[in-house]
């Protein structure tokens, strides 16, 4: 428990600043992040030919191993991680208030009924406060309020919070797997120096310890760990390309020892 609450604090600060908007254009890619790929078929290219592509080797390498640790990041769940349909405070407050109302209500009329027996209130209103007593009880029944109402109560939409972080919370374990799946990410952040963010730095300790899944215990934990998954994706694809950009080079130069395929993924 307090790991968890010792995450959580971790995580509440950068998670602050974690603003996702679906349909977004494309972040501007940095200026010095857009060469990466190129510079890896450079390296490739301005190797000795003495070397015997030895270090075009160990380049394609360190490439391969990169894309094979981080792979899972393509198994990434948008829509799951994104949280669209969670409702908002508005909406929880909102049906809070009915709620309440509800409460209140129910209360009044026991009152009105148990001060008919007392004698305080004459029989038939005593009646009358038992009869809304009931009506009212059974308007909050879920299955009889769903005849005249199709909004969600206050118990629904906590409901719905819970289940939502529960899924994601799964999905994430699944994509963490035993090693950490954005703390692997993070050698990529030659290929996108938005990796480094500081921001990102309670999630990268979170997965180097395999504890993350757990200390994503609201909405802005899940959406600041879309938004690294989000950016380790675009490291991915350039990766990649620098990848297949070294083995045309290599290719190109005779240097059989140098081009590898990429390892499946996992």
């Amino acid at each position: 428990m307090a790991q968890n609450q010792t995450a959580e604090k971790a995580l509440a600060g950068a998670a602050q600043g974690a603003v996702l908007r679906p349909g977004r254009a494309a972040d501007p890619v940095p200026g010095n992040a857009l060469p990466a790929a190129s510079r890896a078929g450079q390296q490739v290219a301005a190797a000795p030919a003495g070397s015997d592509g030895q270090e075009a080797e160990a380049r394609q390498r360190q490439l391969r191993l990169m894309l094979r640790q981080c792979d899972r990041v393509l198994l990434m769940d948008f829509e799951l991680l994104a949280m669209n349909d969670w409702p908002d405070n508005f909406s929880v407050a909102t049906a809070r208030r009915r709620r309440d109302l509800w409460l209140f209500s129910a209360l009044l009329a026991a009152v009105v009924f148990l001060s008919g027996l007392t004698g305080f209130v004459p029989a038939w209103i005593a009646g009358g406060g038992f009869g809304a007593f009931v009506i009212i009880l059974l308007l909050g029944i879920p299955a009889v309020r769903r005849l005249y109402t199709a909004t969600p109560s206050y118990l629904d939409l906590l409901i719905k919070r819970q289940r939502m972080l529960r899924d994601a919370r799964k999905h994430a374990e699944h994509l963490e797997g035993e090693e950490g799946l954005i703390w692997q990410c993070a050698r990529m952040a030659e290929f996108n120096p938005t990796l480094r963010n500081t921001r990102f730095s309670g999630l990268l300790r979170l997965s180097e310890q395999t504890a993350l899944p757990r200390a994503l215990s609201r909405r802005e934990h899940v959406r600041l760990y879309l938004i690294y998954l989000l950016e380790a994706e675009k490291a991915y694809d350039r990766v990649q390309a620098a990848f297949f950009e070294g083995n045309q080079q290599a290719i190109d130069r005779g240097w059989q020892s140098a081009v590898a395929k990429p390892e499946g993924r996992t």
